[in-house]
């Protein structure tokens, strides 16, 4: 049984790229609509973001003005209808305005933009971490709150020291999938607080510092991040919003037919989405634990096409299988069960070497493999980082082509690593201490790539040599989630904290970041190599929508 949900539009969306990167070359392109962006302070605005929708759609494409404030849509990317338009740029906001396209003429619409009377309710979570008073140490703990809501409620709050220590408690009762409008508690009694290695006191002091508890008013200047240029302006990207505003799609992946699965965080759904016409198709998991958080997390494709999901605190994991539209389910073992089983994270990639999927159970960080064939479970335990006995607090697993397993140590340093025929683990650490790896993937040749999420790095892990290489981005508190290569030779993130996603171009270095239209909360990022531009895929997780990148160059 599925439900479907269609969305209410005939737009098709070409598959044709714009390849005009400067003026002279736009000039010789069909160009639907263009125009220049300018406020009372700047002539011309480099770096904005111009978007968009047509009236009555799902979608809405948006380009990035030049050097001379100018944006240009090409025509084979908006076709004629009325369009409202609208603009981001940080510490500036203007009001949607229409326009008209038709076919064949260039239509031109100009925008001004006008400064906002108040920053707090436009700045970016890397902005007001850049704002608030305190050093690196302190601001660092943010990182962990930024999952469910921006750090703009934790500002403009009134609570004390001892406030903020209750909040700390009753925080950590709450499912990761939780947002303000569909928050979930956990079952039972259990916790998510765990020790983070700083003083909780003199955090929820240092938080009471920064909000409105003392004089009502925040007195620290509110500081903006500055808007990109160049390279940065040359790209378009699509937005699809869902059907369902409550929809996270926390992993977005293509299959090799080119639709686009997500997985849903807050919800018991596996989406599909026909990038051509907008089509979702939503298919319900079946519930495991009822009265338990309702939400999934991995998505990965097999060797067949089908799709693994993760389905966290229901303490299962599933199986689609796309010709007969059913999930096969996996539960683990009841004695293994427990108030905070989570088996949001899987590894699929290796099947055809042993027939075995990996699985990690976040509660107590335990290592499983399952036998596909049989059903059966293997339990190999957790891991210690052998300079300290700590234990490995694994975050993403990912399997190379022998299906030996990855383990990134999101509570500190380490790549992990069991082989999978000896059980054998080792652990390498990274250049940068307390890196945090968060997720990544294995590449055809075996390197491991993975974000460092408070390293703010993309890493690069290779077996053969046992050395890392690390790629800093440019913008700080990006605080990366996970990190993906293109056959081109680009490494790709996205960023929790800036609304941005960044490329570096690993022979060189260069790296380029580009700013998306609305704020996204980036997890998991996906590259289609089946195109020549090789776009990034993200899930606007906080803004029920789907992102496709396309650079221009």
């Amino acid at each position: 049984m599925r439900f479907t949900e269609t969305l209410n539009r005939s737009v098709a969306v070409a598959c044709l790229l714009f390849a005009a990167s400067s003026p002279g070359a736009q000039a010789q392109s069909t160009v639907a609509l263009s125009g220049q962006v300018s406020s009372a302070a700047e002539s011309a605005m480099e770096g904005v973001v111009v978007s968009a929708k047509k009236d009555g759609s799902t979608i809405t494409l948006s380009v990035v003005t030049d050097a001379n404030g100018h944006f240009a849509f090409p025509a084979n990317r908006l076709e004629p209808g009325r369009y409202s338009l609208s603009a981001r740029a940080a510490g500036f906001n203007v009001e949607p305005r229409p326009a008209e396209v038709e076919q064949g003429a260039e239509a031109k619409a100009d925008l001004k933009l006008s400064k906002v009377a108040d920053l707090s309710p436009v700045l970016t979570n890397a902005e007001w971490l850049t704002s608030m008073h305190g050093d690196a140490q302190q601001k660092k703990f943010l990182l962990n709150c930024v999952g469910c809501h921006t750090l703009e409620r934790i500002a403009k709050s009134s609570y004390d020291a001892e406030g903020f220590l209750d909040v700390m408690a009753r925080m950590s009762g709450y499912y990761p999938g939780s947002t303000p409008a569909h928050p979930q508690r956990l079952a039972g009694n259990f916790q998510r607080l765990r020790d983070r290695g700083v003083d909780s006191r003199g955090i929820a002091e240092w938080l009471a510092s920064n909000n409105l508890s003392k004089t009502g008013k925040l007195d620290y200047e509110l500081k903006t991040l500055p808007r990109l240029k160049g390279r940065s302006t040359r790209v378009i990207i699509t937005e699809f919003d869902l059907p369902d505003p409550r929809i996270q799609p926390h992993d977005v992946v293509l299959d090799r037919e080119g639709f686009v699965w997500y997985s849903d965080f807050g919800q018991m759904f596996l989406g599909k989405m026909d990038q051509k016409t907008g089509k979702v198709t939503q298919y319900p998991i079946p519930e495991q634990k009822a009265d338990y958080p309702k939400g999934t997390l991995d998505l990965e494709l097999d060797k067949d096409d089908n799709p693994w999901i993760g389905i966290s605190y229901q303490a299962a994991i599933g199986k689609f299988d796309k010709k007969t539209e059913k999930f096969t389910i996996f539960n683990i073992p009841k004695d293994w069960d427990s108030e905070g089983a989570q088996l949001s994270h899987i590894a699929v990639r290796g099947i055809p070497a042993d027939g075995k999927v990996w699985i990690k159970n976040s509660d107590g960080n335990k290592i499983y493999r399952l036998d596909v064939a049989s059903g059966a479970f293997e339990n190999l335990g957790s891991f210690q980082d052998p300079r300290n006995s700590k234990r490995i607090g694994t975050y993403g697993l990912h399997s190379d082509d022998a299906n030996n397993i990855y383990l990134l140590d999101f509570s500190g340093d380490n790549i992990g690593k069991i082989d999978a025929a000896t059980k054998k683990f080792s652990v390498y650490v990274t250049p940068t201490k307390n890196s945090r790896p968060r997720r990544g993937r294995v590449d055809a040749e075996g390197k491991l790539w993975f974000a460092e999420y408070q390293g703010d790095a993309i890493g690069m892990f290779d077996p053969k040599t046992e050395n890392f290489t690390e790629w800093k981005i440019s913008t700080p508190w990006s605080a990366p989630y996970d990190a993906i290569v293109s056959k081109d030779g680009h490494a790709w993130t996205g960023s929790m904290l800036t609304d941005r996603v960044a490329r570096v171009n690993v022979q060189t270095g260069e790296m380029t970041e580009y700013q998306l239209p609305r704020p996204t909360n980036i997890r998991r990022v996906y590259v289609d190599d089946t195109q020549p531009t090789a776009p990034l895929w993200v899930g606007s997780n906080h803004g029920g929508s789907i992102v496709k990148i396309e650079p221009l160059e």
